[in-house]
């Protein structure tokens, strides 16, 4: 398993920092090797990536999320395994430090040679850095999500305060 942690500091508020990675189908306009995201319910996404010519479809989870301060995910399908966390910290009024905790299983030569060399690292480096262009490009966020997911339950408490399983 390899394991990335890295981190940005973004001149935004967490709200909108936050607010901005919820809107998962953005992600391609930032991420590297990220084809596209569709956002299937509250807690699942369908995503497709070709990353170093590896293409990969599978679908993610929402295991726990909490409006301005973490979302956390794993794999469910596909062949891609893989799980992880981002948190958002207040730095100040208009400051927010956004962490990337992604861990990984390479697969195949190429993914564990990239691993190995840390290519890895360096391309959520380069991710976070282009989100932070991004949403500080444009001042405010695409749109927003402020549902809860419950860890151990998967319970959602959506932003309207309804409730699903």
């Amino acid at each position: 398993m390899s394991e990335v942690t890295k981190s940005v500091d973004v001149d935004v508020p967490v709200r909108t920092a936050y607010d901005q990675w919820t809107q998962f189908e953005t992600f391609p306009q930032f991420m590297s090797g990220v084809e596209s995201i569709t956002q299937v319910d509250d807690k699942r996404n369908h995503w497709v990536t070709n990353i170093a010519g590896v293409e990969r479809e599978f679908d993610t989870e929402i295991t726990e999320q909490h409006p301005d301060e973490r979302i956390a995910w794993k794999s469910v399908d596909g062949d891609a395994r893989h799980a992880g966390v981002v948190t958002f910290h207040r730095l100040d009024e208009g400051r927010t430090r956004v962490t990337v905790q992604l861990d990984w299983e390479p697969s195949g030569l190429v993914e564990k040679i990239g691993s190995a060399v840390n290519i890895d690292d360096r391309q959520v480096s380069r991710d976070l850095e282009r989100f932070k262009e991004f949403v500080e490009g444009r001042g405010t966020e695409t749109g927003s999500w402020r549902g809860d997911v419950e860890p151990g339950t998967g319970d959602v408490t959506r932003g309207d305060g309804g409730t699903t399983p």
